[in-house]
C-alpha cells in the first residue's frame, strides 16, 4: 500500500491572489499537486513554496480536463480536489484526516463536502448557494470529471457519503469578475449543453428563462434572506439566463421572428411573470406573518409608517 494517504489536486489559472491561502489550508496533506493552466502572473512562484509537483497545461475552457490530468498524477489513496479560490477549514482538515484513517470501515468511495460561498464579501446562506454540496474527496481511481459541463460533479464509481465540515469558496469579489465568468465561460457552455439535450428554440424563453431564475433564486431559495446581496445576485443570475438564451439564439444564426402576434405574446409572458411574482410575494409574506417574531416586527413597522 502506498504510504501517502491524501493527495490534494489544485487546478489554477492566474491565481496569485488566492493560491497562497488555498495551499496553506491543505499543508496537512501528504502530497500537493498543482496543475497550472498557463498562468502569466506569480502563480508558479507561489506554488513552488508548497510543492514540486507542478504541471503546466494549456488553459482549456473545459477546465475539468486539466483536473482529471491532475488526478492521474496523484499517488495518494485518497484525492481531495480544490480550486485556487477555495480553502479547507481547520475543522474540515480534522474530519478528512479522521475519515481517511478509517480505510477499513466500509465501502464508501467518495464524499460530498458542503461549501460556504463568499460572494461580494458575504457568506451567501440562501439564494441557492448553500449548502452547495461538492463531491471532492474520493478514493484514487474511483472518481473523475465527465468533461461535459463546467459545473459538473466528479463522477464516482461506488458508494458516496457526506462530510459535515466546510470548504470555504471565495467565489466572486467584483461585479466585473462575475460578469466575465458568466458571460464568456459559463454562458456558452450552458447553451451548448441545453442544445445537446434537445432544447427546441422558442423566442419567448428570452422572457421565461430570466423570470424563472429570479423567482427561483429570490423566493423559492429564499434569496431575500440574504438582503441586498440576495436581491442583486438573483437579478444577476436572471441576467445570466438571458445570456444563455442569447447564445442559443446566436447558434440559430440570430433567427428572425417577425410574427405579427409578437407584441401580444410578449405582453402575455410579462403578465404571467407578474402573476408569478405577486404569488410569491403573497406566499412569503404570509410565511413571515405566521412567524411570531415577524408579527411583532410587522406591528412595529406599521406604527413607524403610520
Amino acid at each position: 500500500m502506498n504510504s501517502k494517504k491524501l493527495s490534494v489536486v489544485i487546478s489554477v489559472f492566474n491565481g496569485e491572489k488566492d493560491l497562497n491561502d488555498c495551499l496553506k489550508s491543505v499543508s496537512f496533506a501528504d502530497e500537493i499537486i498543482v496543475v497550472d493552466n498557463s498562468s502569466t502572473d506569480k502563480t508558479m512562484e507561489i506554488a513552488r513554496k508548497y510543492t514540486d509537483k507542478i504541471f503546466t497545461k494549456p488553459n482549456n475552457l473545459m477546465l475539468n480536463i486539466n483536473k482529471n490530468f491532475g488526478f492521474s498524477k496523484a499517488n495518494g489513496e485518497w484525492i481531495l480536489c480544490l480550486d485556487a479560490d477555495e480553502q479547507v477549514t481547520p475543522e474540515l482538515q480534522e474530519e478528512i484526516k479522521l475519515t481517511i484513517e478509517q480505510l477499513n470501515n466500509g465501502a464508501i468511495d467518495g464524499y460530498f463536502i458542503p461549501r460556504k460561498n463568499i460572494i461580494f464579501g458575504k457568506w451567501i446562506e440562501h439564494t441557492g448557494w448553500y449548502p452547495d454540496p461538492q463531491l471532492r474527496l474520493f478514493k484514487r481511481g474511483k472518481g473523475k470529471f465527465p468533461e461535459e459541463h463546467v459545473h459538473e460533479m466528479v463522477s464516482i464509481e461506488g458508494e458516496i457519503g457526506s462530510l459535515n465540515e466546510h470548504i470555504l469558496h471565495y467565489n466572486y469579489d467584483s461585479i466585473s469578475q462575475f460578469l466575465q465568468k458568466l458571460g464568456t465561460i459559463y454562458g456558452p457552455n450552458e447553451a451548448e449543453q441545453l442544445i445537446k439535450k434537445g432544447y427546441i428554440f422558442d423566442w419567448r424563453d428570452a422572457i421565461r428563462f430570466p423570470a424563472k431564475e429570479f423567482l427561483s433564486r429570490f423566493f423559492a431559495r429564499e434569496g431575500y434572506k440574504d438582503g441586498i446581496h440576495g436581491l442583486v445576485l438573483s437579478l444577476l443570475m436572471a441576467f445570466y439566463h438571458l445570456i444563455v438564451f442569447s447564445y442559443i439564439w446566436e447558434k440559430h444564426k440570430f433567427k428572425q421572428i417577425n410574427d405579427e402576434t409578437m407584441l401580444a405574446e410578449t405582453e402575455k409572458e410579462i403578465i404571467q411573470s407578474s402573476k408569478d411574482l405577486f404569488f410569491w410575494f403573497s406566499k412569503e409574506r404570509t410565511k413571515l406573518i405566521k412567524n411570531p417574531i415577524s408579527k411583532i416586527f410587522h406591528k412595529i413597522l406599521r406604527k413607524v409608517n403610520s
